[in-house]
């Protein structure tokens, strides 16, 4: 269950986060850089837009179902994209594959959460988050090469392919985990009268931005302010992607030894906030030999909630509220990471790289008494 569960994410990876690697490709077909931008953003469009319905889906029918549609779902819309030449088509087949990809956010994670006892699962969320930034590193290793040296169709299949295979494999494979009898109390709205899940949100949209400013940002310091060849900083950031997802898996091991999301989270936004605090003041100092390990033990430590977070909303919620849960937890925070990029852009524009990496550090100093207490889930 879990290989399946992260396989079908990380197809969904491939496909929300490695469309934008086609960029050079229709920047190079004649496609201006707005133009081509909007294309690669539709799949997050329709991620965004549909996470909270397949959530509900989910909670009514099951893991199984809403994993293979989905899955099939960005199969179809991938193999479609590659076929048209219409540029309006190709957009709508992209925000159809981005629908079809969000349909594995809430399912994988209800999954796993379903099969592992307690004092493994996180330990195995850790594992499932993973697939975030292998899919962002597969992506990055295959698309931008096969749409040069093959054509932007050919780019294409390689996401839809794997989804394809994500849906045989989910259809063969996955068994939906057992639910307890449906009580009245359990169908209970959790959201009602407990403030405990707003809180698990509001963090995560507020540790989000220490993450999405590194990633959105971290390249693009080390080459304009440190001088560094773009060979150089994408080849640090790559590695940054790959100790994240050691990070989070750690963290979810961490959890369960302790038997708490919670404290560990808070801890995590301790520390996110005092790296992004220290790494701002090596940046304005020109401290350049302290200031880089510390972006990279900043871009590991604000990843490293993730799991944690993930987790204690699923198990909150319970089974007949998880998947609307998840759905609601990914929806914040990619709408935050949306707006991030071009707020923080123009800050950078008009102070420099010093006063976002700062403002980022106040949002992760903003998480911490957010975090709600107990030990417990």
């Amino acid at each position: 269950m879990l290989a399946l569960g992260v396989f079908a994410q990380t197809a969904s990876s491939i496909f929300i986060h490695g469309t934008p690697f086609l960029l050079p490709a229709l920047t190079a077909r004649g496609d201006s850089l707005a133009a081509a931008g909007a294309l690669v953003a539709l799949p997050t469009v329709g991620l965004v837009c549909t996470l909270i319905a397949w959530g509900y889906v989910v909670d009514r029918i099951g893991e199984r179902v809403v994993l293979v549609a989905g899955a099939l779902l960005m199969c179809v819309a991938g193999v479609a994209a590659a076929l048209v030449d219409d540029p309006v088509a190709f957009g709508a087949l992209l925000f159809l594959g981005g629908i079809g990809a969000a349909s594995s956010n809430g399912a994988s994670g209800r999954l796993i959460v379903g099969w592992f006892p307690p004092d493994r699962r996180g330990v195995a969320m850790g594992i499932r988050q993973a697939a975030q930034p292998l899919g962002v590193g597969i992506g990055a290793m295959t698309i931008p090469w096969v749409a040069q040296h093959h054509g932007i169709p050919a780019a294409l299949l390689v996401p839809a392919l794997m989804a394809g295979l994500a849906a045989l494999g989910c259809l063969i494979g996955v068994i939906d985990p057992p639910r307890p009898p449906a009580k009245a109390a359990d169908r209970a709205n959790p959201y009602r009268g407990d403030s405990t899940l707003w809180r698990i949100h509001g963090v995560s949209i507020l540790l989000v931005i220490p993450q999405g400013t590194l990633w959105t940002f971290g390249l693009l310091w080390l080459h304009v302010d440190l001088g560094w060849s773009l060979a150089a900083a994408g080849a640090l950031m790559t590695g940054t992607q790959f100790l994240g997802a050691a990070g989070r898996i750690g963290a979810g091991a961490w959890s369960d030894r302790v038997g708490s999301r919670l404290g560990p989270l808070r801890q995590v936004a301790v520390a996110a906030g005092l790296a992004m605090a220290a790494l701002t003041v090596t940046a304005w100092t020109d401290w350049w030999w302290a200031a880089v390990p510390l972006m990279v033990a900043a871009s590991v430590i604000s990843v490293c909630d993730n799991g944690l977070a993930f987790t204690a909303v699923a198990e909150t919620a319970g089974p007949f509220w998880s998947g609307r849960g998840l759905g609601i937890q990914n929806t914040g925070q990619n709408l935050a990471m949306a707006a991030l990029a071009p707020l923080f852009g123009a800050v950078i524009t008009a102070t420099g790289f010093p006063v976002v990496f700062a403002l980022a550090a106040v949002a992760a100093a903003a998480a911490v008494p957010l975090v709600p207490r107990g030990t417990g889930k």
